[in-house]
């Protein structure tokens, strides 16, 4: 069985109806096991893109993504984990810096992530210069260490799914479903950013939905990491209830920080290392999301 009925609905000319949660899961869950051809997954990417996924798909799309991960071990504290499918492309990824921080705070942090696109920084390629090499099996993550994860390692076809952005040229509800699930088989708290303000509306509905801990925030060309130029606003979420951590910086700013003037991979793991030594301050934004992220995982 294919897709056909749920491409008809969502692509209808005059406006796609949304799908029920159940119709979701059956539709995603058919993508991820390859029961849909590849004509048609392609008709799906580019009907739910024009369309816009309803909170209620997300949580059906996460609801089959979950049962199919290969997961991470629970350990004793929660998880932090850090999507990471941006890149940069004007500013330096901070992502590696994040997870370094975090881990050096004593906290479990992993990092999942696949390049999808050319002309950007990943954050692999960042932590590869730092001699952080990805991990070649899914395992537990030991507090204090931070360690990146390949997608295909949690569902290849997940990743394979998000790789078809290089062949249709648009995101899609891949890309959404990457930065809001957890790939842990125990408690996480998960860190996650939008780039559009509708968005983060969709995105903070799911994780009240699903009862889930995470950190939400307008982030850096759409990575994890805060913006080093400016605190954002950044909500918290304890098992699904909304808080509200930080409002967003206003005003002119004073002084800019102090990064590096380069974005590739190099300097920017140049950066990072100096940062973590304390040769270089933190930005203030990445200090204070470090400090929720702390106490979001906190018991």
């Amino acid at each position: 069985m294919g897709i056909s009925q749920y491409i008809k609905q969502i692509g209808r000319r005059n406006g796609g109806r949304p799908l029920t949660r159940e119709q979701a899961a059956d539709l995603f869950a058919r993508v991820l096991d390859g029961a849909a051809s590849d004509l048609e997954v392609g008709a799906f990417c580019l009907a739910m893109r024009l369309k816009g996924e309803t909170p209620e798909e997300l949580c059906g799309f996460l609801d089959a993504t979950h049962a199919r991960l290969h997961l991470v071990p629970a350990s004793e504290r929660p998880l932090v984990v850090l999507p990471s499918y941006n890149g940069a492309r004007r500013l330096p990824v901070l992502t590696p810096l994040l997870a370094l921080l975090l881990a050096q705070r004593g906290a479990s942090v992993l990092v999942h992530g696949t390049p999808t696109e050319s002309g950007r920084v990943f954050a692999a390629s960042v932590l590869r210069a730092l001699d952080l090499h990805p991990l070649e099996r899914v395992r537990a993550i030991a507090p204090g260490e931070a360690a990146y994860l390949p997608t295909a390692l949690l569902n290849p076809r997940l990743a394979w799914l998000l790789q078809a952005r290089q062949l249709i040229g648009l995101r899609n509800s891949g890309h959404s479903v990457v930065k809001l699930m957890n790939p842990c088989a125990g408690d996480a708290v998960i860190v996650s950013s939008y780039t559009h303000a509708e968005y983060g509306t969709s995105m903070t509905e799911v994780f009240e939905t699903l009862g889930a801990s995470a950190l939400l925030l307008r982030g850096t060309e759409g990575e994890a990491a805060a913006d080093a130029r400016r605190v954002p606003a950044m909500e918290g979420f304890r098992r699904g209830r909304r808080e509200v951590l930080e409002e967003r910086q206003s005003g002119s700013l004073a002084t800019l920080p102090d990064l590096p003037r380069e974005i590739d991979a190099e300097s920017t793991a140049a950066y990072t290392q100096d940062v973590l030594a304390g040769r270089r301050p933190v930005p203030a934004a990445v200090a204070a999301q470090v400090e929720h992220i702390l106490r979001l995982a906190s018991p």
